[in-house]
């Protein structure tokens, strides 16, 4: 049985939900195990598992006086989190986060980026970069890049405006017709440059953690990602894995 079939990952993973998009805040003390237990419809055994996991993850703390969300977690939503949870809540944003757009415009992109969009010389795409925030500590930095014809359906697109930046990627779904089907995360460990450390609140040569996404669908690519966070930061991944075939 694959790990997120059992009962505790099913568990852990529906908190772990109602942590990230805000449902449950920061600071808020969970019902008591037997309590939790019953909303859930699990044993308190398979209870306690499931929050096991979670602070072990840092989503949760615990002590004498019961069982809390963590103030400022250490951990940061992975680009599967941030993608998924916009798609069901139309925000990227988790709860007390806040976002800043520091440039929404059409670009001619470098080869690498019109090559993953499969355009031809001279063809242009959007360019948006944005950086989140919670409280004084900067999360991520990011740039997304999209077909520059998605503007003409999605003019929101080359905004700024803070009310206008959480959601896109519902909007650019709705407006084009199109569904991601697939993506994909590709991660690394490197110093920061100074434009990174400086909206990261690091200094230049710091560790980072970078990475990038792209989400495709049947006819190419909608959304191509580039982020970093800041290295006191942990992301983590659930996945299933398949068994192998009988030989």
């Amino acid at each position: 049985m694959p790990d997120d079939q059992y009962p505790y990952m099913q568990v852990a993973e529906r908190i772990r939900r109602r942590i990230l998009d805000g449902a449950l805040s920061e600071g808020a003390k969970l019902p008591g195990q037997r309590e939790l237990a019953q909303q859930e419809g699990v044993a308190v055994a398979t209870l306690g598992r499931a929050l096991d996991h979670l602070q072990v993850e840092g989503y949760i703390t615990t002590s004498r006086r019961g069982t809390f969300v963590a103030n400022a977690p250490s951990v940061a939503a992975s680009g599967y989190d941030r993608i998924t949870r916009v798609l069901r809540t139309g925000s990227v944003l988790g709860d007390g986060e806040t976002l800043i757009v520091t440039a929404a415009e059409i670009v001619k992109p470098p080869q690498y980026v019109a090559e993953l969009f499969d355009l031809d010389d001279g063809d242009q795409v959007v360019r948006r970069q944005w950086h989140t925030g919670k409280g004084t500590q900067r999360t991520m930095l990011a740039v997304t890049w999209y077909p520059a014809r998605f503007a003409g359906l999605v003019p929101e697109m080359l905004s700024t405006a803070r009310d206008k930046a959480a959601g896109l990627l519902p909007r650019i779904q709705a407006a084009t017709g199109r569904q991601v089907t697939n993506g994909r995360d590709d991660v690394h460990a490197r110093e920061a440059d100074e434009r990174e450390a400086s909206f990261l609140g690091v200094r230049v040569g710091s560790p980072i953690l970078a990475g990038a996404h792209r989400l495709w669908d049947d006819e190419g690519v909608l959304e191509y990602g580039e982020w970093c966070l800041p290295y006191r930061l942990v992301v983590g991944y659930e996945y299933a894995i398949e068994a192998a075939p009988d030989a």
